[in-house]
């Protein structure tokens, strides 16, 4: 009889429960949303019982006539870069501050001058910042004391929803890797950066590999939780490494470029890659031995949707037959030329990461005629995000040997800005058959491997296939080396207008 692997992945906005069976076939998939709380400017914080309420609820729904003996094993995708402050029995003291946070600016200038930013590099594979879970424990240390003095463990969003199913304080290494308090070297927690925050090393979790299995689920969470006693819980991963899983990212080089809200590339790498300038950080893989060099951008999809809201508002069939605005808005596209008739977009809209690490950046169009259509404007903006994007490629192409490039997420669903990603980058472009579900599909199959049902994460070539593969114009790509320049020269000459603006 089939068995299942069930995949439960804790993003931002809600829980996504997945169910596949051993042969990679996606049986069914529900979301259960809940709230995030923003306040104070730049502050995000979630309640952890909404977490778990949601774990619960997907789980009863989604194994409805389903025999839930038959779910072997249950892992996780994350979001990373968490605080849960938990107390000896695993109860939340506060509610959960989540990586969209930057309240702990103080905290990562203080690290700043006690650790070599070079240094720290080297040991996390990431730059000091106020994104990470180290910061904003060092925050609840500075800020809410009675908190923090209770705190017998900070723990990761999924690794919170372990403990609740095994009474076990774990997480896995990729995860870990998002703190910026581990040695993605040694796998281990660092010792001199931890010294340097002020923070006990027995307030983080034990970490082990993704496939470990952190225990079973006993009879008395079983009813509340909808699944079996003795199911396996495996602990799995960060969702942007479960990502690189279900992108088919597992062996040297292979290589992704997820293209969401955030758009990412990362590849997989036997050593981390340190980049000079440090624009790209470093994951340690699910996949043991393995790294997953990353440089991420904020607006991608987001800069997309903010020009369709500006030139497409209201539309969502043409005049002219029954398309949808997104068709039209391919059809856009196509009606301008390579460069958009001379128009520059900078995708700044967020600021950015990856490559420029400018949050005072800002989004700007160069170059505007009373000629330019909004075929121009969508085409600029699109080129803005790709060409951003092709920076980070180079910085890994200038390490590894990357020839082609899997795509996944939502902008992956246009053919049209998959041909404009392939002549940009010059490279061979490769669009999977599931497009969204890239971090559950590297969750089931940490579940298959931890459990035994599969043999090693090779095995995710049953879950996904090539959809389609698009061959780069390398004339096109010519005529692209030559706006690449001016839109690199266009960032840089705004700097001192980008400060000037974050004071008014």
């Amino acid at each position: 009889m089939t068995e299942y692997l069930l995949a439960h992945d804790l993003g931002t906005s809600g829980d996504k429960a997945t169910l596949f069976d051993v042969d990679g076939t996606m049986i069914n998939s529900c979301t259960y949303e809940y709230e995030t709380n923003f306040f104070n400017g730049n502050w995000a914080e979630q309640n952890p019982l909404d977490w778990w309420k949601a774990f619960c609820t997907t789980n009863n729904f989604l194994l409805e006539g389903i025999d839930k003996s038959k779910v072997a094993a249950v892992a996780f995708s994350g979001q990373m870069m968490g605080c849960v402050c938990v107390d000896s029995d695993g109860n939340p003291l506060r509610n959960a501050i989540i990586w969209a946070d930057q309240r702990s600016i103080k905290e990562e200038d203080t690290l700043r001058d006690k650790i070599d930013e070079a240094e720290f590099y080297k040991i996390t594979g990431h730059r000091i910042s106020a994104s990470y879970s180290l910061e904003k424990l060092m925050w609840v240390k500075n800020n809410e004391p009675a908190v923090f003095d209770k705190t017998y463990k900070m723990l990761l969003p999924k690794d919170f929803i372990i403990y609740k199913l095994t009474g076990e304080f774990v997480t896995d290494y990729s995860d870990a890797s998002g703190t910026n308090a581990f040695d993605i070297n040694n796998c281990r927690w660092s010792d001199k950066i931890l010294d340097a925050a002020g923070i006990d090393k027995s307030l983080f979790p034990a970490a082990y590999p993704s496939t470990y299995i952190a225990g079973e689920i006993s009879k008395s969470i079983a009813k509340e939780c909808g699944l079996s006693p003795g199911t396996k819980i495996i602990i799995g991963g960060g969702d942007g490494v479960c990502a690189s899983v279900g992108a088919g990212s597992v062996s040297e080089n292979a290589t992704y470029n997820y293209l969401g809200s955030s758009s990412w590339i990362a590849f997989a790498s036997k050593k981390p890659v340190f980049d000079e300038e440090r624009r790209t950080f470093n994951w340690v893989h699910m996949v043991p031995g393995y790294y997953s060099p990353t440089g991420t951008m904020q607006a991608a999809a987001n800069s997309y949707n903010f020009a369709k809201k500006i030139l497409f508002d209201g539309m969502s069939v043409l005049e002219k037959g029954e398309k949808n605005v997104y068709e039209l808005m391919d059809q856009s596209i196509l009606s301008s030329k390579i460069g958009a008739n001379g128009l520059i977009f900078l995708p700044y809209l967020l600021g950015e990461r990856s490559p420029r690490w400018n949050p005072k950046a800002r989004g700007a169009f160069i170059g505007l005629k009373m000629e330019h259509t909004k075929g121009d404007l969508l085409r600029a903006t699109i080129e803005g995000v790709l060409m951003n994007l092709d920076i980070i490629l180079q910085i890994f192409q200038a390490k590894s040997n990357i020839c082609d490039i899997n795509v996944i997420g939502g902008l992956a669903q246009s053919d049209v800005i998959l041909h404009l990603l392939a002549d940009i980058y010059g490279v061979k472009v490769r669009k999977l058959n599931y497009l969204e579900e890239a971090t559950s599909i590297g969750a089931a199959v940490a579940a298959g491997v931890g459990s035994g049902l599969l043999e090693d994460f090779s095995e995710v070539n049953k879950f996904i296939r090539i959809k389609e593969e698009i061959m780069p114009n390398m004339a096109n790509h010519g005529e692209y080396e030559k706006v690449k320049k001016v839109f690199d020269k266009s960032y840089y000459a705004l700097l001192d207008i980008y400060e000037e603006l974050s004071k008014i």
